[in-house]
């Protein structure tokens, strides 16, 4: 099989010829640019610019190289732009390490810190000294959603999260983004992810707050549905803008919406059947009737009680498979949602084992995730979320190479 046909196969819950590997196919399954930076330099590999892509999280474009030695068979479409080297411009990190950031991502050092702007100059973002990321400092709606027509476009140019990253799918020409997206298809025989968004729940916490928009959903339902039917309508319109454009190119489209957290998820069963399910069923819906996609949901933490709402509003993947939250175990995930979801991850907890275990815990760590979770296909192994920045680099290796081994490949 090629990359694509593996990757596809298992989506349709058909078993592979071997377990598919995801690693920076999209947001959540990369590594920070300090760890990237040890990896490259333990498997002495040649030195080259290191790119972070996503400001926000120091997020590193995979470079080819490594995508080759660990078999990824996965990748962004986003990789098909900013190409040039106009798109960059030198930044350093806070170990000291010289990196390339996008040109158009407005930072600026004041007092030992770093502030992120939006396109009309508000603060959005800070990354205080010390620090290796950035924080969220501004809410456009923290003060309550505003009365009449809702101006969301401009609203949420000005969350941290919304700071364009390529594709810059808002200042990009259709025929640009047409080109672009078949070149890379025709560069590759990976399966190619449209990162889209399209986040519900997170992106209403962004323009009011995480407090803000709670208060919302408890105390003044009808602004939050005015909120939620404003955000579902602009998504729409931009899935009809673009995946007519992309479809013939990629395979899946990636919606975010972190639904769950440690202990279960933030909003209960019923709150998700009011408020959230009707519009993601609305809102995937669409895109597959634009395209012929798959749909896959970006979602952290305990969501075992959603999953099979989330099934039947259209989703296809759920990632990370945060398998150290409540209720996420692997075996009952298997059991209860494999024949009709694909675990997009789960494959290795960065919690605690895949920074703080020996190569050897890891590698017996990854067998026995696979031995669960590949049968039948409906698995694409990525371990729970991006390498952070203090993984040891042998670790990394220990983990793609136990995947080569079972895969005969190494």
């Amino acid at each position: 099989m090629t990359s694509r046909e593996r990757v596809a196969a298992a989506v349709n819950h058909i078993e592979p010829d071997r377990v598919p590997i995801d690693f920076g196919g999209h947001r959540s399954s990369g590594i920070m640019a300090m760890a990237y930076r040890k990896l490259r330099d333990y498997l002495d590999l040649p030195k080259v610019p290191i790119k972070i892509y996503d400001m926000i999280q120091q997020l590193a474009i995979i470079d080819d190289d490594v995508l080759e030695r660990f078999g990824i068979d996965t990748i962004e479409m986003g990789r098909g732009f900013a190409l040039e080297d106009t798109d960059w411009k030198e930044w350093k990190m806070p170990d000291g390490t010289d990196v390339l950031v996008p040109a158009w991502v407005d930072i600026e050092k004041r007092n030992g810190n770093w502030v992120l702007k939006a396109p009309s100059g508000e603060e959005a973002g800070i990354q205080r000294e010390g620090m290796i990321y950035f924080d969220q400092i501004f809410w456009p709606y923290k003060d309550g959603v505003p009365e009449g027509k809702l101006d969301l476009i401009e609203a949420l140019s000005d969350v941290m999260w919304s700071v364009p990253t390529p594709p810059q799918l808002g200042r990009i020409d259709l025929d640009s983004l047409r080109q672009g997206a078949k070149n890379l298809r025709e560069s590759t025989d990976r399966y190619i992810i449209f990162l889209f968004g399209g986040n519900l729940l997170e992106f209403s916490c962004f323009l009011c707050g995480i407090e803000g928009f709670y208060m919302l959903l408890g105390a003044d339902p009808r602004d939050a549905h005015r909120l939620l039917d404003n955000l579902t309508e602009l998504y729409k319109r931009n899935l009809e803008k673009f995946i007519p454009v992309v479809a013939p190119y990629v395979d899946m489209v990636l919606f975010g919406d972190d639904l769950g957290m440690q202990q279960g998820p933030q909003i209960s069963p019923a709150m998700y059947k009011e408020f959230f399910k009707p519009r993601h069923r609305e809102i995937w819906k669409y895109a597959k009737k634009l395209g012929d996609v798959k749909v896959q949901l970006h979602s952290c933490g305990g969501i075992r009680p959603l999953l099979d709402d989330l099934i039947d509003a259209g989703l296809d993947a759920i990632n990370p498979v945060q398998t150290s939250s409540a209720g996420m175990e692997p075996e009952g995930l298997k059991k209860d949602f494999g024949g009709r979801l694909c675990l997009w991850g789960g494959g290795c907890d960065t919690r605690q084992v895949l920074p703080d275990g020996s190569p050897e815990e890891i590698r017996k760590h990854v067998l026995q995730r696979c031995e669960i979770l590949q049968q039948g296909g409906g698995f694409v192994f990525q371990q729970v979320h991006n390498i952070m920045a203090d993984v040891p680099p042998e670790n990394i290796v220990s983990m793609f190479d136990t995947i080569a081994e079972l895969n005969g490949t190494g």
